[in-house]
């Protein structure tokens, strides 16, 4: 695969034999992000387990103390005075079974997170072949299905990101911008980490994090030594 000019620039500042220390990791991926635009700094964490086992699962969702540089656009499922509560802490989008057929035949996805009180999940339960592949399905282990919609949109606001495990046992999370600077995501870094160190599954054995890698949208992947990390 031919790699265009400036990721070549950007691997050549990468050992990639290395391990490296988180920070020295961030600082080197905020090095490497020459894209004209504030390319988002991504971590990718291959853990121990086995995706395939209800008891191996890992999932939640952490508020990151710096945000995510990014525009969260929120949608909540909610009646009466629980749209009322959700219209007034910020919601962009608010509203119940009228929203079904848009999203279903309209192909309606102008929001990043779907919240939805516990009374409306029999509803957005119909639209899970729709949202579930796009990760939109409220869940009350993210803190998405929930009756205090003021706290779960504050919280995705001020920067609440949900992490959970691929079929390749792998969870892929955005700590922040480049124009964060690594002192900033390295304090994003180290509370996702902890988060997914403090959700390891009990039925885990073995090595937890196998490997942690850090890129920049469009730079290389630069290897963190798992031996540093909790």
């Amino acid at each position: 695969m031919k790699r265009g000019k400036k990721y070549q620039e950007s691997a050549k500042l990468v050992q990639t034999a290395t391990l490296y220390d988180p920070k020295d990791a961030l600082d080197l991926s905020v090095k490497t992000s020459k894209a004209k635009f504030d390319e988002t700094i991504e971590v990718h964490v291959k853990l121990g387990v086995d995706s395939r086992h209800a008891d191996q699962q890992v999932r939640g969702a952490v508020v990151l103390p710096h945000g995510t540089g990014k525009t969260v656009r929120v949608l909540v499922f909610a009646k009466g005075e629980k749209a009322t509560e959700a219209e007034a802490a910020g919601a962009d989008f608010v509203g119940a079974e009228e929203l079904v057929p848009r999203i279903q035949n309209e192909n309606w996805f102008e929001y990043d997170v779907v919240v939805a009180t516990p009374d409306m999940m029999g509803v957005v339960g119909r639209l899970g072949k729709v949202l579930g592949p796009k990760g939109l399905m409220p869940s009350p282990k993210a803190g998405t299905v929930t009756m205090d919609v003021t706290k779960a949109i504050a919280d995705i606001k001020a920067g609440k990101i949900e992490y959970r495990l691929d079929k390749t046992n792998i969870i892929h999370c955005p700590v922040g911008k480049a124009s964060f600077g690594a002192e900033k995501l390295a304090e994003n870094f180290n509370t996702l980490l902890g988060a997914i160190i403090k959700a390891k599954p009990a039925a885990a054995k073995g090595q937890y994090i196998k490997s942690c890698t850090v890129a920049s949208t469009m730079g290389p992947g630069i290897k963190i030594n798992p031996a540093k990390l909790g």
